[in-house]
């Protein structure tokens, strides 16, 4: 399994922002109000992979007071991160292009709630890519040291 590339993800992130700014264009006065649950509901998500990571990273190094970690499990946390960081990338494209769409109608009170939500969601979504993307570097096995041989 190849790592997360970084530029697929940005990628990710613009095309579904061009999509759903596209999209509302057209129907954003038929669309509910976002709900605000969103922000720390993936905050949430983005606290667990990280704390994952610190504790899978101890144990594949085997730090004292640790059990070692089956390999399979570190190949599944490791397509967990992956799978995270491809569907944060989209949803933070999707909270972007709610943003982007509301920008001129701020004077607005269900635009200006969606752009305060929209970009709340947006970072929460950003970090939690970081989180995946920090859960993957963690999965990786160490090399061996420069002097063994």
């Amino acid at each position: 399994m190849k790592p997360s590339n970084p530029g697929v993800l940005v990628g990710l992130v613009v095309v579904f922002a061009v999509l759903t700014w596209g999209l509302l264009r057209q129907s954003y006065s038929v669309v509910p109000t976002l709900p605000w649950t969103a922000v720390p509901t993936v905050l949430l998500l983005a606290l667990g992979e990280a704390y994952t990571g610190w504790l899978t990273r101890a144990r594949i190094l085997r730090r004292p007071d640790t059990k070692p970690v089956e390999p399979l499990a570190v190949a599944r946390l490791a397509a967990l991160a992956q799978a995270t960081a491809y569907a944060g990338a989209a949803f933070a494209g999707v909270f972007a292009g709610f943003v982007l769409r509301v920008l001129d109608l701020l004077d607005l009170d269900k635009p200006r709630q969606d752009a305060i939500v929209g970009g709340g969601s947006f970072v929460a979504c950003v970090i939690l890519i970081c989180a995946a993307l920090f859960l993957e570097h963690c999965c990786r096995v160490p090399g061996k040291p420069s002097g063994e041989s």
